[in-house]
């Protein structure tokens, strides 16, 4: 076996080094180390991938290892983004040592079990990353959102209360009826048996990707015009344009 069939599986682990240093800035509350690190997983997530194609030397080592990072990257990091800003919105402790360490004391854990709602996004990362690895359907299409399109949806929260100097969306987005609300149907785009197409250009004909030339677009001018509240837009367009485009499909 030459050294290539190795390339794609690194880059693979980067974004697993890059899930987990996220974990690491996720438990101390900086969320923008936390999306920068995310960021980049799901750059190298997209890149082992083509890079295998163009190398030709796909292997279902690759797979696996490929939805393991994803479930650190792309499903437990915005679990535990949202279980902080769940814990933040209800001004309950987050996790809390009652006792020191140094201590023979007995010690114990307060955590705010309502905030744990928010892993239930990981939960169901979880489930949908089986159900693809099992499902021999979504090699030109998915089925319910991908995970790194649901990290971004919900790392575009925090980034929105920090950049976005919009008091309403700073409100709305730490309501804690908003947030659960949020993580219910982020949960249910996971595992929507929705047809959503692929990003992949198997050719860059307009005929063959109108819907991707069209998504690509506008979301390059809804990023300009709203920055981080254009994330949440982008994802919905994405879900709008794929349901348009299956219903098209049905009619021709």
């Amino acid at each position: 076996m030459s050294i290539k069939n190795y390339i794609p599986n690194f880059i693979t682990l980067l974004n697993l080094f890059c899930g987990s240093i996220a974990v690491i800035f996720a438990v101390h509350n900086n969320f923008i180390a936390t999306a920068i690190f995310v960021f980049l997983g799901i750059f190298f997530d997209f890149f082992d991938g083509l890079l295998a194609r163009k190398l030709n030397v796909q292997s279902p080592l690759g797979v696996q290892l490929d939805s393991l990072a994803d479930m650190v990257t792309s499903g437990l990091v915005p679990g535990i983004v949202m279980f902080k800003l769940i814990a933040t919105s209800i001004n309950a402790p987050e996790i809390e040592i009652l006792n020191d360490w140094s201590t023979n004391a007995t010690w114990s854990i307060e955590v705010s079990w309502y905030a744990l709602i928010g892993l239930f996004i990981t939960l169901a990362s979880a489930y949908r990353l089986a159900k693809f690895n099992i499902d021999e359907d979504q090699q030109t299409y998915f089925k319910g959102l991908p995970t790194p399109a649901n990290a971004l949806l919900v790392l575009s929260l925090p980034l929105i209360i920090e950049f976005q100097n919009s008091s309403f969306a700073t409100d709305l987005i730490l309501n804690q009826w908003f947030l659960i609300a949020f993580t219910l149907v982020s949960c249910y785009l996971l595992n929507a048996k929705i047809k959503l197409f692929a990003l992949k250009f198997k050719d860059y004909s307009l005929a063959n990707n109108t819907m991707r030339y069209t998504l690509v677009i506008l979301t390059a001018v809804l990023l300009v015009v709203f920055h981080f509240m254009a994330i949440p837009l982008i994802i919905a367009l994405y879900i709008l344009l794929s349901v348009f485009e299956n219903m098209t499909a049905k009619t021709l």
